[in-house]
């Protein structure tokens, strides 16, 4: 179908393309800056830990997963729900742990390897479409030099 299509139909359709991702990425960083709008969780977390939402705080532990043993024993009820926790230490004193989202590094090395894993099929893609288009060149070429040679 491609090879159909005129070049100047094809450069219109690829500037379409580009605007209509640039519009899309434009879009999805403006709510992006505007910050997550997210509700209070609905779960229980734990009996004692309302401080942090009352007082000024500090992170003693960044957000980390929770261990197997936790999730299992639901020893702690922050890992229950999304089985990854921080430490703080509200402003009176008191260590509490509460419940937070994915760790921002493991997302990221997630989408890293996806990355990569995405790159490799493209370039084992590119290498077999390669290889195929060279044998079948190769198969054209022969056939077209059997043609001329039996017709001399």
């Amino acid at each position: 179908m491609l090879e159909n299509c005129q070049r100047h139909h094809m450069l219109l359709g690829l500037g379409a393309l580009t605007m209509v991702t640039i519009l899309v990425l434009f879009v999805e960083s403006r709510y992006a800056a505007e910050g997550p709008r997210r509700r209070e969780p609905q779960f229980v977390i734990e009996d004692n830990s309302t401080c942090w939402r009352n007082e000024k705080y500090t992170i003693v532990e960044e957000c980390h997963p929770c261990s197997e043993f936790d999730i299992v024993s639901r020893s702690l009820g922050v890992c229950i729900h999304t089985h990854y926790k921080e430490l703080l230490r509200c402003q009176s004193g008191e260590i509490v742990t509460r419940s937070c989202d994915r760790v921002a590094l493991i997302e990221q090395m997630n989408f890293l390897k996806f990355e990569v894993l995405c790159f490799v099929i493209g370039l084992l893609s590119y290498l077999v479409s390669y290889a195929r288009d060279r044998v079948l060149s190769r198969r054209n070429y022969m056939r077209i030099e059997r043609q001329l040679n039996r017709v001399q």
